[in-house]
This record gives structure tokens, C-alpha cells and sequence, in this order.
């Protein structure tokens, strides 16, 4: 539900004049956050705040993504500059609790995405707000909420194993896979994109706050990307290589290629996944420090692409073809064999749709080197048949010398929600 309690009442002047979230960002810069709480107090911030609501969907569509749809938001989406990005473990073995925990979630998610508060009690003296508050006077940011379900959750604690689609497990074991414990698997992913990361915590906050009881967190990661701030043109962004990073990423506006690649279809064994997608996470330590020393050269011939321009080697433009057969002056291939783009590439028939942002975690105490590296997503409509082969073919990839696979996870992310119905209602 919206909070829309205690609100002042509709006067002339400025309260009959329709105010954003925005508008209420500028007036606390203007006016400073303390004269604002000085003249409405806490309450009454929140109580105008929920004036806001009224007029904020027409006012500011453009930081509105829709919670419900077909399909959920945050997988074809266009990429935010921040994620949050968490893994749950459920701890109730009753599956009424869970269906009763996606009702809730829903419900926050709706008022989360349209930049609303979450519950009722937000005023009451007496009670716990019903949310966090940090996210007050912030406008959505194009905030997106993706759930999803792990391989875990098909065991005998529900009653879903016959429900439980054919393959989906957890990943084998692949070559540089350095996985830990403390990232790995979970019952539950949540991922959380937008263009303000105090936006994407709060989500992440009260999920799990209103999880309590029927499910912990198991862990997190946060990750960014160039801001669309600091690149209006919406570049592909770069990695912490220094590498443009989703080049190759099929085209999200073609629905027959979408249809092809990323969505679950109604005939692929699992019904009720039909409209979802299949989701991969990989937590990649990069070795920046011994990348830093590596050559331009080495560097280029690593990845098969030039650094500055994106362009294969041997080419001129990011998205030139990459002609796999090209010789240089020697006679010897211009990609090298062991490259990264060759690999990944091949004859183009295994396609995932690529959804990552790097993160840096501070300082590995055990190596006194950077805890930084790829938070790498992939949406694909069958992992075995997509994921699992391309990540195959990479056992060679040069680039494997520069990263470790820390962590690994799979989620079938339900198909999208309706009004007045609840995440995985196909499921559960």
C-alpha cells in the first residue's frame, strides 16, 4: 500500500500546487534539509511526500519503470548505473510463508519502483516506520526489482521438485573457477538496478527486512558502471580493463531475437517460466595489478579488440564484424586464436544477453591487492544450452590468466506480474 495517511489537507497556494519528488529534492538543496524538516517536521515531510504521489507518475515518467508487464523489468531494460545485487536463503519450510513473502515483496516492489514509500505506519510516533526512509525525496532513478529462484529452492522443503525445470542446477565447474562459499548459491536473487545507488540499497534494505522470519540474506554485491552523467551519448561501458564491455549483446528492441534468446518459452518444459528468463551470476575477481603491467599489446591480443575504439583488431569501428579469418602483415590470424572475442564469438550461434557492472570491494587483506573485479549477469532462455557451452569454450581464453571466478549462481526469474497478482503466482 501507498502511504497517503495525514496528509495535509488540500489548501490554496503552494499545496494545491502539484510538487515532485524532484521538486522536493530542490526545495531541501534550496532551502537546506533542516529548514525543510523544520517547517514540516518528519512527519510532515512524509505526509507530503505522499501529496507527491499524486501528480509524480505524469510528472516524472522518465525516472519511472514500470513494475508490471509481461516480462519483468531490469532484464531487457536498458542498464542503470548501479545494482544491488543480493542472494537469499529462504529459512521457513512452509511454502504458505514464501507465497505470503512474495505477496509482500510485491507490494513493496510496486511502491519502490514508482518511488513511494513502503506501508502505512510512517507516522506514528509508536510505531516502527514501515520503511527505511533513506530514499525519501529521491526520485525512482529508474529503479528495476528482478526476483528469481535458485536451484535450491526445487528440494523437498516445498513440494515443487516436479516443478523443478529440466537442467537447471547449478553450474558445473569451469576453468579458473577459484569459487568461495561466501558467494555462491542461494534460494532467492534479487537484482536491483538504478541510477542512485542509495535508491538500489533501500530496496535491497527492506526486501530483506520484510523477508524476516521466513528467509536471511546469504550475500551481497554491489556494483557500478559509468553514470549516464558522466557518458549522455550512453557509450557501451568499460570494464575495469579498460574494455568496452557488451558489445556483442544481441539487440534488446527485437522481439523475435528477445523471444529467441532471453525469454522462456511456453513449449520449453517448464510452463510456468514462460514470459521469464534463466539468469547467470558470476562474481569475477580481475588481477588489476598484474593486468596493470601487461602491455597495450598484450592487453589488445587478450581481448581481440582495440582498447580505444572497441573495434576487432584489424578494424576500425566498435561494431564492425569480426571477421575471424582476417591475416596480418605475417599471414598469421590478426584475432589471436586464444582471444577472448574469438572465443566468445565463434560462428555466433550461442548468444546471451550480457547485463554486467563492475565493483570494487576494497582490499583483499590476505593479498594486500584490490577485491575488484566483474559482477558478470547473463539472461539467457536456456542455461545449459547457451551459457554452459560458450563458458566451455573459453577453458583457453587468455583472459583467463588476469581473473578468478569467485562466485557462481543461477536464478529462473519469474515471468513478469500483473496487477493484483504477486512474483512467482506461476510457481507458487
Amino acid at each position: 500500500m501507498t502511504e497517503k495517511k495525514n496528509r495535509p489537507e488540500k489548501q490554496g497556494g503552494m499545496w494545491s500546487k502539484p510538487v515532485s519528488r524532484r521538486d522536493l529534492l530542490k526545495m531541501a538543496g534550496v532551502g537546506g534539509a533542516g529548514l525543510l524538516l523544520g517547517g514540516l517536521g518528519t512527519g510532515g515531510l512524509l505526509g507530503a511526500k505522499g501529496l507527491l504521489q499524486e501528480n509524480k507518475a505524469s510528472a516524472q515518467s522518465g525516472d519511472i519503470v514500470d513494475f508490471y508487464g509481461s516480462h519483468q523489468a531490469g532484464i531487457t531494460t536498458p542498464s542503470q548505473d548501479f545494482i544491488c545485487f543480493a542472494s537469499f536463503d529462504v529459512t521457513t519450510k512452509d511454502a504458505s510463508d514464501v507465497r505470503e513473502l512474495f505477496k509482500k515483496w510485491t507490494e513493496a516492489a510496486a511502491a519502490i519502483t514508482s518511488g513511494e514509500l513502503i506501508g502505512t505506519a510512517n507516522d506514528n510516533g509508536n510505531l516502527p516506520p514501515s520503511d527505511t526512509g533513506e530514499a525519501a525525496g529521491l526520485n525512482p532513478s529508474r529503479i528495476t526489482i528482478t526476483f528469481g529462484v535458485g536451484p535450491s529452492f526445487f528440494d523437498d522443503r516445498f513440494g515443487l521438485a516436479s516443478k523443478r525445470p529440466a537442467g537447471f542446477e547449478p553450474l558445473p565447474h569451469f576453468n579458473g573457477d577459484a569459487l568461495r562459499e561466501e558467494w555462491n548459491g542461494g534460494d532467492l536473487g534479487v537484482q536491483v538496478c538504478a541510477n542512485d545507488m542509495q535508491v538500489a540499497f533501500h530496496a535491497i534494505r527492506n526486501l530483506a527486512r520484510i523477508a524476516r522470519g521466513k528467509a536471511v540474506l546469504r550475500w551481497t554485491q554491489e556494483g557500478f558502471q559509468r553514470t549516464s552523467g558522466s557518458d549522455e551519448a550512453g557509450a557501451t561501458p568499460r570494464n575495469l580493463m579498460g574494455f568496452k564491455d557488451g558489445t556483442g549483446n544481441p539487440d534488446i528492441r527485437d522481439e523475435q531475437t528477445m523471444n529467441e534468446v532471453v525469454w522462456a518459452q511456453s513449449g520449453d518444459g517448464a510452463s510456468w517460466m514462460a514470459g521469464g528468463s534463466y539468469m547467470v551470476v558470476r562474481r569475477i575477481r580481475i588481477r588489476v595489478e598484474v593486468w596493470d603491467r601487461s602491455t597495450l599489446k598484450d592487453q589488445e591480443g587478450t581481448f581481440g579488440r582495440h582498447r580505444d575504439s572497441g573495434a576487432p583488431i584489424g578494424s576500425r569501428g566498435e561494431f564492425d564484424k569480426v571477421d575471424l579469418n582476417a591475416k596480418d602483415e605475417k599471414g598469421k590470424p590478426a584475432i589471436p586464436m586464444d582471444s577472448h572475442v574469438r572465443l566468445a564469438r565463434g560462428d555466433g550461434s550461442l548468444r546471451i544477453l550480457r547485463r554486467s557492472y563492475s565493483y570494487s570491494s576494497g582490499l583483499d587483506k590476505t593479498t594486500g591487492q584490490l577485491d575488484a573485479g566483474l559482477l558478470f549477469i547473463s539472461y539467457q532462455r536456456d542455461i545449459a544450452k547457451q551459457f554452459i557451452p560458450l563458458q566451455r569454450k573459453l577453458a583457453t581464453d587468455r583472459l583467463n590468466e588476469y581473473i578468478l571466478h569467485h562466485g557462481s549462481a543461477v536464478f529462473a526469474c519469474f515471468p513478469g506480474v500483473r496487477k493484483g497478482g504477486y512474483i512467482g503466482e506461476t510457481l507458487l
